[in-house]
């Protein structure tokens, strides 16, 4: 019998308390992949089509107020600005507000084609049809696969921001064509559409736009051009807030609140929980064995061998359960993949960064755990453990 089958058998000694303690690290290793994830892909879709001389102008109170449409050509127009492009968040959705909701923006055509031309792919046929046709839309692949679009096809996009004169929420579009990425990872869940067909049609808003998007002559000019451009704006009615790309990205969708904190938070107190439940039971256990140790050092085993053991114990069982809960971690991120929530996200699947951190720490976890029983065993006598026994 070898080393691993006495720490397996040891380890099952009482299976119910083994199960219990497996699901509460399995639940910790849950948590901790699930929300790790998500994180990662958050991370990633803030940097997704970033280009380090692009900047992006928004209201200085927030960027979910708008500017006048007028301040384009006054960005357009200092020095050091190459291109400049504009859009307006739309609030669309398709048939139902609750399930169908995704990223739709009104922009200008040939400016945005222009300058995201790496980012939103698309065929030369594809690309004229969308500059040429006033209703076009363009609609990302992911999103094209969700609902069955097709190149050519008319289809009624609604808002939950703006209307029409005669009342309507919705808009018929006709899709010009279904764009890809520039990474397979990159989100392709959104739409962009004519700017002047939403805005010589909606009731309020007109003549405003959501953000500017910057391009410099070089990234070495971007704390100028954004000092530039927000000191053209100060002291008026919606005074300006410039900053790049990256920074932006990250500032919308952190909208929701800091994942980053709340990751940390929650899988702080989730192990640090599992921590504690962990090491008392390990610690009684070891007390239940003491005798057993006496007779094991008594045959020949020896102080450092017991340790190795009795660590391994406790290293074998929250491995067992990181395994398990990053196993189902990994199940439920495939599945919200296929939703429309998830699909928003792009590649939303437990990268093996995630996975090798989750078990990484699951050796660790074993370790800590199983310290002060491993000590307790070492320093233990032969006379005295079976005293104890």
């Amino acid at each position: 019998m070898t080393d691993f089958d006495l720490v397996w058998k040891n380890l099952f000694r009482k299976p119910l308390r083994t199960i219990l303690l497996t699901v509460s690290i399995f639940m910790a290793f849950l948590i901790f992949g699930i929300l790790t994830s998500l994180n990662v892909a958050l991370d990633r879709a803030s940097e997704s089509g970033s280009a380090s001389n692009r900047l992006v102008v928004s209201n200085k109170i927030n960027f979910t107020q708008s500017m006048p449409y007028a301040y384009v050509n006054r960005v357009a127009a200092i020095p050091g600005v190459t291109a400049v492009t504009y859009q307006n968040w739309f609030g669309a959705y398709y048939q139902d507000q609750r399930t169908s909701r995704f990223v739709g923006f009104a922009v200008d055509p040939e400016t945005y084609m222009a300058i995201f031309r790496d980012e939103a792919r698309l065929t030369d046929a594809e690309r004229q049809a969308f500059l040429s046709e006033r209703t076009g839309v363009i609609v990302g692949k992911s999103l094209a696969d969700r609902y069955g679009w097709r190149v050519g096809q008319t289809i009624p996009i609604s808002s939950n921001i703006y209307s029409q004169a005669n009342g309507r929420r919705s808009w018929d579009m006709k899709i010009s064509g279904i764009f890809t990425g520039a990474k397979p990872t990159d989100p392709t869940t959104a739409i962009y559409f004519h700017y002047d067909y939403m805005n010589e049609t909606i009731t309020f808003e007109r003549d405003q736009v959501g953000t500017i998007t910057v391009v410099t002559a070089s990234p070495d000019q971007n704390d100028q051009v954004a000092k530039a451009i927000d000191a053209n704006f100060a002291n008026s009615p919606a005074e300006t807030s410039t900053v790049d790309e990256k920074t932006f990205s990250r500032a919308f969708l952190k909208q929701a609140g800091d994942l980053n904190f709340i990751v940390t938070m929650v899988v702080s107190a989730a192990f640090a929980a599992i921590l504690m439940i962990v090491s008392t039971t390990l610690v009684s256990a070891m007390r239940e064995r003491t005798k057993e140790i006496g007779v094991m050092k008594t045959l020949g085993f020896s102080s450092p061998r017991v340790l190795r053991m009795v660590l391994g114990e406790a290293v074998l069982l929250s491995s067992l359960g990181a395994v398990l809960g990053l196993g189902t971690s990994a199940f439920i991120l495939t599945g919200l993949s296929k939703s429309p929530v998830g699909s928003s996200f792009g590649d939303l699947s437990m990268s093996p960064v995630v996975a090798l951190s989750g078990l990484a720490l699951a050796v660790s976890l074993g370790l800590v755990t199983g310290a002060i029983p491993a000590l307790s065993a070492l320093r233990m006598s032969i006379i005295e453990a079976l005293n104890r026994g």
